[in-house]
């Protein structure tokens, strides 16, 4: 078991898990809801391309904006913008990194198969992330796989009936 040492180390290990967890499940999420509605193969890979890009960049300046409004808050008065930084590079990369996952197989795989295993590849992230949160703070590693991967879920099945719903309804 690996233990966090001090805030500074949790607050990068809450970046992370952010990150990719947001990562999947919007990513996916918004995926299988566009490939839901019948959109072209490019279309897909485009919207993607788009969210991944301009979500990271997003989240990684919300995580180092959040960081300052809370040093602001808790010592009222500005903190240096080095010790927000690498909270948001964390948070940037572990977007950009995590939202391959779920598009990837919209590039190398017949659109007849990519939702699948999109999903399948998303989901198993998912779980993987759960079990290695469970790992570095010691708690339940089934439990916290399974509500990571439930959550989840709940997201990708949201995108598969927004999808669903908004092609039969356009």
């Amino acid at each position: 078991m690996f233990r966090l040492k001090d805030s500074r180390s949790a607050s990068l290990v809450r970046n992370f898990t952010f990150g990719v967890e947001d990562s999947l499940s919007s990513s996916v999420g918004l995926l299988t809801g566009v490939a839901s509605a019948q959109m072209s193969t490019p279309a897909i890979i485009t919207t993607g391309l788009i969210l991944i890009f301009i979500e990271a960049l997003s989240m990684g300046i919300g995580s180092f904006l959040s960081d300052q409004s809370v040093g602001q808050y808790q010592l009222h008065h500005d903190i240096a913008s080095k010790n927000s930084l690498p909270g948001a590079v964390i948070m940037f990369f572990s977007y950009l990194g995590s939202g391959f996952i779920p598009l990837f197989p919209y590039i190398f795989f017949p659109r007849s198969i990519a939702l699948s295993l999109s999903v399948s590849f998303s989901l198993a992230a998912l779980f993987l992330l759960g079990y290695l949160n469970a790992y570095i703070s010691g708690t339940s590693l089934f439990k916290n796989s399974l509500r990571m991967l439930v959550l989840g879920g709940v997201v990708v099945a949201f995108g598969i009936l927004a999808g669903n719903f908004l092609h039969s309804a356009l």
